[in-house]
């Protein structure tokens, strides 16, 4: 038989898998509808040459229907983990791919977490990245078994609006809400019970803890104003009328608890000093439009921004050295709205989410598009990253989670080819096997191993002896 007809063969199973209809021999096959992952993007998750294959998953997740033949081994739906026959490999990441010619390709695996009513509109690691706590329209949060994919503990029947955001405290004992019902509220993680709760005059838009857990702030749509009050007894410390000339979208404490950095649909992003209760930083029109999203890095070095404008920005806030050469733009990775970003503890990774359904991951000290995700139906309210920067969650309007393993991203042969165009390589770590990123540098030693194998071997220095005195000292 010839490649040809192989090819054939295989599009005619296919087609009556998407169909659910048995494929007779001689009549003709019903087309599919399908465009190239390609033309849209071309650093999306997808093999070399492979079409994007619009079905469903019900229909894909069946035995091959009775009366055809099929020219492959098996296939896996990634989204149930079972196995079933025909050489497939399905994946709403994808939408579906297979594997031609025997080549074989690197996937994103993920997992989804099913369980809210409406659009998800937080999401966070906690308990050491082994739990995932969501918020939802649906006006409760849940606590999110990363396993087993399951909520284990769900804090309902308090708010009547929906929950704009959630956050946990340091020692994950606390837990923070704030809601379109006008009212802020703090529960119990154990028991689930709620501890207090506070109302405002307008809807909450954001809220955030304090690293050292002291203190809540929260960003209200009247007056634009931001409110912070203590933990423990919900005692008020601030509040700050028309922070903004528009809705305070999000606002951050800073890793030193010093400063809170908010941003606004006015474009702007400010800078309030808790010790000196005053307005220290403006940068009027940061963005071109909207600001939906900021973090900051572990060390506060640097704020990442998130806007309307399909951008997002890195800003050297700790040296000022965004007031002369600007910030940091990661651009073209989104098409449309930009309404979440997060930032690796050490400012190397961050990933953005927008009304575009993708997710894209980005080098921030090359400041280039690494990989962009695709599988949400709909677009992307916020997301997370691991400590370890090998997993990632993001929520989205389609009512689920999705945690994302990409501690093998840099293997994909489309990461490796963006990489390589940006000048830096990727080398086999002589222990390990695994591949990591090598920068251009000016140093001559080339490492062989990578960090993590460097740190495990690690062993204690011996210094030199220092050279004998003169003999006249």
């Amino acid at each position: 038989m010839s490649s040809e007809d192989t090819v054939k063969r295989r599009e005619r199973w296919l087609r009556a898998a998407m169909s659910g209809k048995a494929a007779k021999k001689g009549s003709p096959s019903p087309k599919a509808p399908r465009k190239s992952i390609q033309e849209s993007d071309p650093l999306a998750v997808s093999g070399p040459s492979l079409e994007m294959w619009e079905g469903d998953h019900e229909k894909l997740a069946k035995v091959r229907p009775k009366g055809t033949s099929c020219p492959f081994p098996s296939f896996t739906c990634v989204l149930c983990a079972k196995t079933f026959e025909g050489r497939l490999v399905f994946n709403k990441l994808l939408s579906l791919q297979w594997c031609s010619n025997g080549e074989t390709f690197q996937q994103i695996h993920f997992k989804i977490l099913r369980g809210h009513a409406d659009t998800v509109t937080s999401c966070h690691f906690c308990f050491e990245d082994t739990k995932v706590i969501s918020g939802s329209y649906d006006s409760t949060v849940k606590l999110w078994d990363t396993v087993s994919a399951l909520p284990i503990q769900t804090f309902e029947n308090e708010h009547t609006g929906p929950v704009s955001e959630c956050c946990l405290s340091p020692d994950n004992r606390r837990l923070i809400t704030a809601s379109y019902d006008k009212s802020l509220k703090a529960w119990d993680i154990e028991t689930g019970k709620m501890l207090w709760s506070l109302e405002q005059d307008g809807v909450i838009t954001t809220c955030d803890i304090s690293h050292d857990g002291k203190y809540v702030i929260s960003g209200s749509d009247l007056e634009n104003a931001l409110f912070i009050c203590d933990m423990e007894h919900a005692k008020p410390v601030a509040y700050i009328r028309e922070h903004h000339r528009s809705t305070v979208r999000k606002c951050r404490f800073d890793p030193h608890n010093q400063r809170i950095a908010t941003v606004s649909s006015d474009m702007s992003i400010k800078f309030w000093d808790m010790i000196s209760q005053s307005t220290t930083i403006v940068i009027e029109r940061a963005h071109n439009n909207a600001v939906a999203d900021c973090c900051f890095s572990l060390d506060g070095h640097y704020l990442c921004t998130a806007g309307w404008d399909e951008d997002v920005k890195l800003w050297d806030i700790r040296t000022g050295e965004f007031r002369s050469h600007g910030p940091l733009t990661l651009e073209q990775g989104h098409i449309g709205i930009v309404g979440s970003c997060d930032i690796s503890k050490d400012a190397s990774v961050v990933v953005s989410g927008g009304y575009d359904k993708t997710i894209v991951i980005w080098d921030a000290r090359e400041a280039f598009k690494k990989l962009t995700l695709k599988g949400h139906d709909d677009w992307v309210t916020d997301i997370a990253l691991s400590n370890d920067k090998k997993r990632l969650v993001s929520s989205s309007k389609d009512c689920t989670l999705r945690v994302w393993d990409i501690g093998n991203a840099n293997a994909i042969p489309v990461v490796i080819q963006a990489i390589k165009t940006r000048g830096s390589k990727i080398a086999k770590c002589e222990k390990c096997e695994k591949p990591f990123l090598i920068f251009q540098n000016e140093e001559k030693e080339v490492e062989a191993k990578c960090v993590f194998c460097r740190l495990a071997s690690q062993t204690e220095s011996i210094l030199p002896i220092p050279p004998p005195l003169p003999a006249d000292f």
